[in-house]
């Protein structure tokens, strides 16, 4: 029953998906801060600059933290197109069912 449905496209496993690409995000956004930290540090060992150890201390958990909330925040954009779409199809049910 369950490959009935999915090969007519009655159920959605792009919810599955995009939690999976969630937790990607998630993945990218702290290694990219942690890459950020430790690069202003590094160059500012470098070149002794007290600017790249500041931008990189500030920068690195600022880009974390603002990659995981941007993350989040798309996949529950691209969740909920797909809740208003099993609510549309509920009506429909209900409305076929009642007739």
């Amino acid at each position: 029953m369950k490959s009935h449905s999915f090969l007519n496209f009655d159920s959605m496993i792009t919810p599955v998906i995009i939690k999976i690409l969630f937790y990607i995000g998630i993945a990218a956004a702290i290694i990219g801060g942690v890459v950020v930290f430790f690069g202003g540090i590094i160059t500012a060992f470098q070149q002794d600059s007290f600017g790249a150890a500041l931008g990189g201390i500030i920068g690195g958990p600022v880009l974390a933290f603002m990659g995981v909330l941007l993350a989040r925040v798309y996949a529950e954009l691209l969740i909920v197109v797909f809740q208003i779409h099993e609510n549309l199809v509920a009506i429909k049910h209900k409305l076929v069912d009642g007739e």
